[in-house]
Parts: C-alpha cells; sequence; structure tokens
C-alpha cells in the first residue's frame, strides 16, 4: 500500500505500474490547502503590522506630561556685531556700517509651565530664535518669583493672538492660585521691555 502523505488515504498501483491511482487527486488537494495556509499567514502577518502602527504612533510622546501650558509670544532681536566704543575720528551717524543682517538674531519667546510633584508649578522663560533650520532655543531661565509663590498655574494666556510680535518685547498673563481650593485665581504678568529686562508683578485693578 502507498501512503501520499497527505491525507493519510490509500490508493492501490494503476494497472500499468505507473503511478498509484488517486495520488495526482492527494497531491493536488494538499498543495491547494499549503496554499491557502501561506496565504492566510501572509494575511494574519498584513494585519498584525497595520494593527501595529498606530500603536506605536500613539505611544509617542510630543512632550513630557509635567508640561502643562506652553505659551509662545512676544518679539527679539539682537545685533551678534560687538559693542563699539565712542568713535575719536568724528565720524557722522551716516559713516557707520549697520549690523551685517547675517549676524542679527531675532525671535520670539516661550513661556512654559512645569508641574512638580507636590502639585505647584515653576514657569520657564526661554529665548527661541528663528533659524534657517528652524526654531532653537537659545536660553533657558526659571522664573523665581513663581517657584517661590509655590503657585498652582491654571492658565498663560498672550497679549496678542496674532502670532510672532512686530515690536520687540513680552507681556504675557499668568493665572495662578498660592491656595489651591481659592475660588478665583490671581492674575500676574511677565513683561519684557525693548532692552529684554524682565519684569514679573502682580495686576492690580
Amino acid at each position: 500500500m502507498l501512503h501520499t502523505g497527505y491525507d493519510g488515504g490509500t490508493a492501490e498501483p494503476s494497472p500499468a505500474g505507473g503511478n498509484p491511482a488517486g495520488t495526482t487527486v492527494h497531491r493536488d488537494r494538499g498543495r491547494t490547502a499549503l496554499s491557502f495556509a501561506r496565504y492566510l499567514t501572509a494575511c494574519c502577518l498584513a494585519l498584525i503590522c497595520a494593527a501595529g502602527f498606530p500603536a506605536l504612533a500613539d505611544e509617542t510622546v510630543l512632550m513630557p506630561a509635567n508640561i502643562i501650558f506652553v505659551t509662545s509670544t512676544g518679539y527679539w532681536e539682537e545685533s551678534g556685531d560687538p559693542l563699539s566704543a565712542p568713535d575719536q575720528t568724528g565720524a557722522t551717524a551716516t559713516d557707520i556700517k549697520p549690523a551685517s543682517p547675517a549676524l542679527v538674531q531675532r525671535g520670539y519667546y516661550k513661556l512654559v509651565a512645569v508641574r512638580q510633584p507636590e502639585g505647584n508649578a515653576h514657569i520657564f522663560l526661554q529665548q527661541v530664535a528663528l533659524d534657517a533650520s528652524g526654531p532653537k532655543i537659545v536660553s533657558s531661565a526659571e522664573l523665581e518669583e513663581f517657584s517661590a509663590m509655590k503657585a498652582y498655574v491654571t492658565d498663560i494666556r498672550p497679549d496678542s493672538s496674532d502670532g510672532v510680535a512686530a515690536l520687540p518685547g513680552l507681556f504675557a498673563t499668568v493665572y495662578l492660585k498660592t491656595d489651591p481650593t481659592a475660588a478665583e485665581p490671581e492674575t500676574w504678568t511677565v513683561l519684557i521691555d525693548d532692552i529684554g529686562d524682565i519684569k514679573v508683578e502682580r495686576e492690580t485693578n
């Protein structure tokens, strides 16, 4: 007796002594089953990959969870030219060459509120340069006035929502509570003038 190995069936030898009768049929069925199994495997792999890509995208963190507010506003500009000493030659203002455009840095400010383990927040002021390759942080400083208060920040709003300002400076409003159970927040302002001096003060009516 001859076993085909596909379905465990038995086939009798053919009268001519060739291939056993029924072997071709069994093998064709086996090949069909094997092809179908491979097709199912390919489909399952495709489904797994398709389902996996959104999961990876969902796991991408754009920013840390403890950053609770980010506000970009204001405008700054500064020249890379060194400060010049008083001219002793008597040259007029029209004789003095302006700073090279390539040496002038300009950009905007960013206020970032970072939640602390105790629940209060620290606020950082960042200076962001508009570079040809994209925005680049050139400086970052903690505003100690808010850290000392152990403030619970509830909002940070720019003076305008028109985008980067046309004139140098910054004006933003910070809403906070020193007592988290207070009904209304206090209103504080962050002001940077055209020469870069920073002032943090409580808003008064």
